[in-house]
């Protein structure tokens, strides 16, 4: 049987793709994404190449506050995604979960976090790590990890921010438009939370953490993972 000149060889992995003409590698159809070496220095810890962390924790966590900082002071180059950023670009019949979850919020969240999960990948692809914060619960498949790591990847590393409730409870008073939540529904979902005690996820209490220290937790907590990738 004969083959044509150029196509790949039973056996043989085909030809890697060529950058564009803008310099940047194209996103794989389907399959997992081989990622370049980082440029711009290594990991914490010795590793090297592109990495990408789900931040969660409940409204007022500080998840977004620390992921942004996170990603401002990287040796590497780091973009930081937010799903409720995403979520709102949605503007005429945006679908506000504080109004009631049902199967239009549903929707605009599924389509946000396969946004995010798309924009990850393209990053990495093109070596550039990233950071993406969300409510994520442990006792809610919709909403939960299984999502993020079909969009993202296997790789992704999840951390999670579990300050206080009273701590949870002040950041949200100082919180404006529909990002604030009423003082009930910050409790109960910060209960929920608390359901990844337990679940071998790292967690990060930063009740007592500045957002200088809590980006420095969250550093040690990465380089951990490049040194001996857990398996969640």
């Amino acid at each position: 049987m004969q083959h044509a000149v150029g196509a790949p060889q039973p056996g043989r992995p085909g030809p890697q793709p060529a950058p564009s003409t803008t310099g940047h590698f194209p996103l794989p159809a389907a399959g997992p994404v081989q990622l370049p070496a980082a440029s711009g220095g290594s990991l914490p810890g010795g590793g090297s190449g592109p990495v990408a962390v789900l931040l969660i924790g409940a409204a007022g966590a500080g998840k977004t506050t620390i992921a942004r900082h996170w990603a401002d002071n990287r040796g590497v180059p780091t973009a930081h995604i937010s799903l409720d950023d995403v979520r709102e670009w949605v503007r005429s019949g945006f679908a506000d979960p504080q109004a009631g979850w049902n199967e239009h919020s549903e929707a605009q969240y599924r389509l946000a976090r396969r946004t995010c999960g798309f924009s990850a990948r393209n990053f990495l692809a093109n070596g550039i790590s990233c950071i993406i914060d969300d409510a994520v619960f442990p006792d809610r498949p919709v909403v939960g990890l299984g999502g993020w790591k079909r969009h993202v990847g296997p790789g992704l590393l999840p951390v999670v921010l579990l300050p206080g409730l009273d701590v949870v409870l002040a950041r949200n008073a100082a919180r404006n438009g529909n990002r604030r939540l009423s003082d009930e529904e910050v409790a109960r979902i910060h209960g929920r939370m608390a359901g990844w005690y337990g679940s071998g996820l790292p967690i990060i209490d930063n009740s007592q953490l500045d957002v200088v220290a809590a980006a420095a937790a969250l550093d040690r907590v990465v380089a951990r993972s490049v040194q001996g990738p857990p398996v969640w």
